[in-house]
């Protein structure tokens, strides 16, 4: 039987992203920034597909709106415990995916 932070696995690469991008506070357009930084390009978010992510999270509580850090009624968000515990099971898990499949794929030869 999986327990309560399993359930949440395998997570998209760009629910990892998002989740990762949330160390620290961050709000919609600065998530949107630092994912594609982090993703060096491969995952731009637009608003739609960033907020519709950032409500299915919260409603699953592995990240919490938090109240008004400024003036401009920017809605920030900060991973929760339980997402840092999902966050940290999905490493461990591709961890052992890449380690699992190290030498197969050396074998093939030189990778491009």
């Amino acid at each position: 039987m999986k327990n309560a932070t399993e359930k949440f696995l395998p997570l998209t690469h760009t629910t990892y992203y998002i989740l990762i991008s949330l160390l620290d506070p961050l709000h919609g357009y600065g998530i949107m920034q630092k994912v594609e930084e982090m993703s060096q390009g491969e995952v731009k978010l637009g608003p739609g597909t960033l907020y519709g992510a950032l409500s299915k999270l919260e409603k699953q509580k592995l990240i919490a709106k938090m109240e008004d850090l400024d003036e401009e009624r920017r809605k920030y968000y900060v991973l929760t415990a339980l997402g840092k515990d999902v966050v940290k099971l999905e490493y461990k898990r591709l961890t052992n995916l890449i380690a699992a499949s190290k030498n197969l794929i050396e074998g093939m030869g030189e990778l491009k």
